[in-house]
């Protein structure tokens, strides 16, 4: 059996893809359950990327071909949110939320029909984001620093100097491991419950 390593994504990976995400998207722990389908929250937090911007996504392999952890991201959010609403909302296909939004489901499909809010004028100097997700299994051994390398390698090679992210803001572990990695908190008025981290694209220390 080969040993686990990090590789590019690959199309084949694209049901895994969501099946990490739901599984790490109630704030690292399991959401499957939450919504009318498991999918959801893959639609708007690692589909979109695998699919419009594949070349900066890479998974852990298990060693005998199966994705236990991704990065995805884009090096360009401006434009990513263009793609977004151009191509990605009419291809999923999902339902408009109620107005105003009335359940948490509700809430995540405003998140999907405004993609605009993910192009922050106080996020500016970092024009690059992700979503890095791992399964349970597969965190607290390296596995996230070394998708974080080939993620930062690939923002290098673009050219991108800068990239941030996202984070629940109770989500403790998270918040520590991207200390490790030397991100740095960028204050954003007027959001709640959203940890935004920072950090230029050098090698990691």
């Amino acid at each position: 059996m080969i040993s686990p390593y990090v590789r590019s994504y690959q199309s084949r990976d694209l049901d895994a893809v969501y099946d990490i995400c739901v599984r790490t998207a109630d704030a690292g722990g399991d959401a499957r359950g939450h919504y009318s389908s498991d999918r959801l929250m893959g639609e708007l937090f690692a589909a979109p990327y695998v699919i419009l911007e594949p070349g900066h996504a890479h998974v852990v392999d298990d060693g005998e071909g199966n994705a236990v952890g991704y990065i995805v991201g884009t090096a360009d959010t401006a434009g990513f949110v263009r793609r977004y609403r151009e191509e990605w909302i009419p291809r999923a296909g999902l339902p408009q939320p109620a107005q105003p939004p009335a359940t948490r489901e509700d809430m995540m499909l405003a998140l999907h029909f405004r993609p605009e809010r993910m192009d922050l004028p106080e996020l500016g100097a970092y024009p690059a984001h992700l979503h890095i997700d791992l399964l349970p299994d597969w965190q607290g051994k390296g596995w996230g620093r070394r998708l974080m390398e080939a993620f930062l390698g690939g923002l290098r090679e673009a050219g991108v100097s800068a990239v941030h992210l996202g984070m629940a803001a109770h989500n403790t572990p998270a918040r520590a491991f991207y200390d490790r990695l030397g991100f740095e908190e960028v204050v954003v008025p007027g959001v709640s419950g959203v940890t935004f981290l920072a950090r230029d694209t050098s090698p990691l220390k």
